[in-house]
């Protein structure tokens, strides 16, 4: 019941919005190629539906999820490897800090000379903008397991894989959906700046073109699109999320209540 009264007030909230910037591009007579109001955004949107939704959208869709794909893959994996191996978490685990400390728009045409400019330069992209979230917070969640009840399980005779199966892996849970949510959000960006850099389709392409011809209904419809992709996996992630770690919502509730 209560998200769904979130829900009402977000969309009375959004619709809100959407009459207020109506209302100051029709007052102020702002140039549309300036501030379009969102009745040409969405006009834009459905005149331009064909290359919208039959190209550019598969496109950065593919590319967001295969980069976000593989780095779930080696994020996890390479957190499992830093949870068991105190050598590998004090080699690996500075650099994947000072690879966060150089900007990652700087680095982003570094991955496009060296993968190109076809869809394995974009993947590599979304990976740079998706993979540090994913590889810390599952990291830290290996390490949260209470330690008492890590010695606990050792004395009744636990192997190393049934602690971390029923403890370890349980505690991560939370802390990697919380990274992963992050990086649903933070994918769309890393595709977008793919395409920005060079690229034949796809929304950040398309929205680089109408920007240069100056069409901004058409490139706020591709902002609009974005937008929307990264609203729309960061409720998947949440909807896995309750699905297999109802817990840590509960968790949350409980401190918040304490609090």
């Amino acid at each position: 019941m209560k998200t769904v009264h979130q829900g009402i007030w977000f969309g009375l909230s959004f619709v809100l919005l959407l009459a207020g910037w109506e209302a100051v591009c029709r007052l102020f007579a702002i140039p549309p190629f300036i501030l379009p109001p969102p009745s040409a955004v969405l006009l834009a949107v459905w005149d331009l539906r064909e290359q919208l939704f039959g190209l550019h959208l598969w496109a950065t869709l593919r590319e967001v999820l295969l980069g976000l794909s593989a780095s779930i893959v080696f994020g996890i994996a390479l957190a499992l490897m830093m949870s068991l191996s105190r050598p590998v978490e004090r080699l690996v685990y500075p650099y994947i800090v000072i690879s966060q400390t150089i900007p990652i728009i700087a680095l982003s045409p570094v991955f496009i000379l060296w993968f190109g400019y076809e869809l394995s330069g974009k993947i590599a992209v979304t990976i740079l903008f998706t993979f540090f979230p994913i590889v810390v917070s599952t990291y830290d969640g290996l390490r949260a397991a209470d330690p008492e009840m890590v010695n606990l399980l050792r004395t009744m005779g636990a192997s190393r894989w049934q602690i971390f199966s029923k403890l370890q892996l349980p505690a991560s849970l939370p802390h990697f959906f919380s990274g992963l949510k992050v990086a649903a959000t933070y994918s769309v960006g890393g595709a977008t700046i793919g395409e920005w850099l060079g690229a034949s389709e796809g929304l950040g392409y398309f929205g680089r073109r109408a920007s240069g011809n100056f069409q901004a209904p058409a490139l706020f419809a591709s902002v609009l699109l974005l937008s929307a992709l990264g609203m729309l996996l960061f409720w998947l992630a949440g909807t896995i999320e309750r699905r297999f770690a109802p817990h840590a919502r509960t968790n949350t509730r409980k401190q918040m209540k304490t609090q």
